[in-house]
């Protein structure tokens, strides 16, 4: 498997150190950088940003969310950000759930795969640059109909250096994964685990199965985040990712309608989740933390020793997943590469 940087989220600034170690993990040979999105700052300013000096990484989003921009919007960002690093860029997309895209994007949320379908058909139409770009569809027009009536079909102005540059769909449940696995070039997994590795490859493969899907299994980048914390304690270790499965499977999205805890709960922890949601909802923080089982963790992270990470490596090189995505510093990227090169 490569190895991936994922910078993750800004909380109320900038991660430190975190310039020092995208030129890190472009020295160690990683093979890809990564910047996500919320509701702060966005994935592509930082990514231009810092991988400007950087030489041989591929620069990822992970994910950029469609509600923030039109297709036509993200594909000028991809053509833009694919200039300028020389074609190492892929553009990684996500629905992302419908408190951030109504609450905060002012966009509606339902049918978002419908949505998904169009969204990426337009970015490739686009990006191919072989006609002005028409399209009638549910959720998206080009030209749009109604208005002044004066547009008209355009083609973009920059000639891309790739005309069909790496589109990968952020997904958790199997229709989700199947599309991914039907449409783009790859997968970006949450929450994964060996466990449940059957499970996703039955998903992947109904998309695969589909007459017009892009690629097979053989060719198609599945970049999972997983953490690797290098600890001589696996309690202490897991400590330091319960508020993070705590924030995802008890305070993301609504009771109902979090994703991220129904692919939690599919790892065999649906009265953990229930447990850890009930908690996070009445306002207990400390007590949801305290539900999430060092199990679970052990589950979807690597943790503790070096020689125990090393041992259950070789459970995930069993898996789809093609590329680990972990995150740190300087000094955690080098002992990750040291132990999983």
């Amino acid at each position: 498997m490569k190895l991936g940087y994922n910078t993750g989220y800004w909380a109320s600034s900038p991660p430190a150190g975190v310039n020092e170690a995208v030129l890190e993990a472009d020295r160690l040979g990683f093979d890809s950088v990564w910047t996500a999105e919320a509701y702060g700052s966005d994935a592509l300013t930082p990514l231009a940003w810092w991988g400007a000096n950087t030489k041989n990484i591929k620069l990822a989003t992970n994910i950029m969310q469609m509600a923030a921009r039109t297709p036509a919007a993200a594909a000028m960002a991809a053509i833009s950000l694919d200039h300028l690093s020389g074609g190492r860029f892929m553009l990684g997309l996500g629905a992302s759930g419908p408190q951030v895209v109504e609450g905060w994007y002012g966009q509606p949320y339902p049918r978002p795969l419908a949505r998904t379908r169009e969204y990426v058909e337009i970015i490739r139409q686009i990006v191919a640059r072989e006609q002005p770009v028409e399209f009638a569809g549910e959720f998206f027009t080009l030209p749009y109909p109604g208005g002044t009536g004066l547009g008209k079909p355009l083609k973009s102005t920059v000639h891309p250096v790739r005309t069909d540059i790496p589109i990968l769909l952020a997904a958790e449940g199997p229709r989700n994964v199947a599309l991914a696995a039907e449409i783009a070039d790859g997968w970006l997994p949450l929450f994964f685990s060996p466990k449940v590795d059957d499970f996703y490859r039955d998903a992947l493969s109904q998309g695969f199965a589909k007459p017009n899907a892009r690629r097979g299994l053989g060719d198609f980048e599945i970049a999972a985040s997983v953490p690797v914390l290098v600890h001589d304690d696996v309690e202490q270790a897991a400590d330091l990712l319960r508020p993070h499965v705590a924030l995802y499977a008890g305070g993301m999205g609504a009771k109902g309608a979090n994703f991220h805890r129904d692919a939690i709960a599919r790892l065999g922890y649906e009265r953990e989740c229930d447990i850890i949601q009930e908690r996070y909802l009445a306002g207990d923080k400390k007590a949801a933390i305290a539900a999430v089982p060092t199990s679970l963790v052990e589950d979807i992270a690597l943790i503790g020793p070096a020689a125990k990470i090393k041992d259950e490596l070789t459970a995930w090189e069993d898996t789809v997943v093609t590329t680990l995505l972990v995150q740190g510093d300087v000094h955690a990227l080098r002992k990750i590469a040291d132990i999983l090169a």
